[in-house]
């Protein structure tokens, strides 16, 4: 059973799963296959390799850690291919990691949220691992809507109906 605090936890950890999913989706939309297999140079990823990398990272913290299944992450794979994914292919494989985790979340209990885990080497328990795939997608998200923007030269409108230059009110 899950309180108000980890309700709104689990609530907002999805909604931003969500968020970010849309954001990579837009950028593919602005793309082509050659495009999302290209690197900037021979340190960085290209958006394939940043969307595999996510697909695993998901997959290992979130749907086999807390979802207590076997791990079969082949984390170096991800970065190693230069190509054998379409970017559909790629937006399908992301989203159905997404849904798969988010379910897994709906089904944490506030006992499995506090138990700690060993993933990837790190102890940690249910929220540290929620908080690290929320994190680490939103900064990947930021990776792959930075690379779009360069290729493409384009502002990408997320926050074209919101006034960001509102300030704070306390009420």
């Amino acid at each position: 059973m899950q309180d108000t605090i980890t309700n709104e936890f689990i609530r907002e950890s999805i909604r931003h799963f969500d968020e970010n999913t849309d954001k990579i989706d837009a950028c593919l939309n602005e793309l082509n296959d050659a495009d999302i297999w290209r690197r900037p140079n021979k340190s960085s990823n290209s958006i394939g390799n940043l969307i595999l990398h996510l697909c695993g990272n998901i997959t290992q913290y979130v749907i086999s850690s807390l979802g207590e299944t076997e791990d079969v992450r082949n984390r170096r794979e991800e970065f190693e291919l230069k190509e054998g994914y379409s970017k559909h292919e790629l937006m399908e494989k992301l989203k159905n990691v997404v849904q798969r985790a988010k379910a897994e979340l709906l089904r944490l209990s506030n006992e499995s949220l506090n138990k700690k885990r060993s993933v990837q080497g790190f102890n940690m328990t249910g929220t540290a691992i929620v908080l690290h795939v929320v994190e680490h997608y939103s900064y990947h998200t930021g990776q792959v809507v930075s690379l779009t923007k360069l290729m493409k030269d384009i502002d990408l409108g997320f926050y074209s109906k919101v006034d960001l230059n509102k300030k704070n009110r306390h009420e």
